[in-house]
């Protein structure tokens, strides 16, 4: 399994990352290119060689031209709204899994800067010069992770640093208010560092691609890039991305689990299906028998650590439950691939199946038992 490690100690920031992943490319001159020919207006991209308390890395560079005599007009002229941004992306000479990426990420912090600023999303605008390097920075991580294509992220809790930082708005606390929003169930610490070490782009391109969270997992290191940072502090402000291989990983999952003795089946159903809707790896239910000799279901639900807090969230909405246990658990899993055909085939290490629901669709399609619908597709 192919692992990518992002020690985010401090912080995370768009060019950071940027530079740390890539230093993991075989050939950095084309991947430059790319980013030159994306058409973003006005923007030139670079990457340069930094070195920091004697340690080499890459600092990434994007110059924004023909926006600086906007600089002292009103304001509104030169914002973008979300469908401006869309429309940027729609026009990007990217793949389209990398622009449904860049997407995703700018909806997170589009929604983050409605969640901080009290106005609906639509209503938001990103200033002119902040956009054209954010979305520089964004499509840069997100071309980048297509072209590392690793099979799990983990990123290291991130530091967010502590203080006050300058904005157009004002003097706001450490972590900005966006970022504190991004940063919701990720794991984040403060301290340490006077100075604001965690950006919203940052905070919103780690919470998109990381797994999970946690120290660095066993494996075997084959590359590492390290992504410069602009400022100096007393600690080397550098992102370190580990690039290699791990055996047999066992990840890390959130398991929420509540007794529930007042409920119908129908309503513990129906909780169930919400629950599998929103993403949940698993939910399942198991007959207990709780005090005074009353019969009762133990639901559990398995979900990533990162959604813990909107999966309790839910649980309390569709559930009569007053308290919930969480832990988190190691989880290790066969590999598994889906075979595609009009009945598909769940491939295992060891041992293959059918997918319930073709399988059921064929058996009633010929009116035969799903006995007789197996051995027919099995031959």
């Amino acid at each position: 399994m192919k692992v990518l490690y992002l020690d985010c100690g401090m912080g995370a920031a768009g060019d950071m990352l940027t530079a740390a992943l890539s230093e993991l490319l075989p050939d950095r001159d084309s991947f430059v290119d790319k980013m030159n020919s994306l058409g973003i207006h006005g923007v030139e991209f670079a990457l340069e060689k930094s070195v920091k308390m004697g340690i080499t890395g890459t600092h990434a560079v994007v110059t924004v031209h023909g926006h600086e005599e906007h600089e002292h007009h009103h304001h509104h002229h030169h914002h973008s709204t979300p469908e401006d941004i869309a429309h940027r992306i729609g026009h990007m000479d990217l793949p389209e899994d990398v622009k449904a990426d860049v997407k995703a990420v700018y909806d997170l912090i589009a929604e983050a800067e409605s969640a901080a600023h009290g106005v609906p999303v639509s209503e938001i605008h990103f200033h002119e010069v902040g956009t054209a390097d954010a979305l520089a920075d964004i499509a840069a991580v997100c071309l980048l992770m297509k072209e590392i294509a690793p099979d799990k992220v983990v990123a290291s809790p991130i530091h967010v640093g502590s203080g006050t930082v300058k904005c157009a708005h004002g003097v706001l606390p450490v972590p900005a208010p966006a970022t504190a929003y991004i940063l919701k169930g990720v794991p984040a610490y403060g301290g340490g560092i006077d100075g604001e070490l965690c950006t919203p782009t940052g905070a919103a391109l780690i919470k998109h691609f990381a797994h999970s969270f946690g120290s660095m997992p066993l494996m075997r290191a084959e590359k590492i890039g390290y992504g410069m940072g602009t400022k100096d502090f007393e600690r080397v402000n550098c992102l370190r991305a580990v690039l290699g291989t791990a055996e047999d990983m066992a990840e890390t999952v959130t398991e929420i689990r509540c007794n529930i003795d007042d409920m119908t089946g129908e309503e513990t159903g129906f909780a169930c299906e919400i629950l599998m809707e929103a993403g949940a790896r698993d939910v399942f239910t198991t007959p207990i028998i709780m005090k005074k000799s009353r019969p009762g279901v133990l639901l559990t639900v398995i979900c990533e650590t990162a959604d813990a807090p909107k999966f309790a969230e839910l649980i309390f909405k569709h559930t009569t439950t007053l308290g919930l246990r969480e832990s988190v658990v190691s989880r290790r899993c066969l590999r598994r691939e889906i075979e595609e055909g009009s009945v598909r085939v769940k491939k295992g290490a060891a041992r293959d199946k059918f997918e319930y629901e073709d399988l059921a669709k064929f058996a009633r399609e010929k009116n035969i038992s799903l006995f007789e619908a197996r051995r027919m597709l099995e031959k």
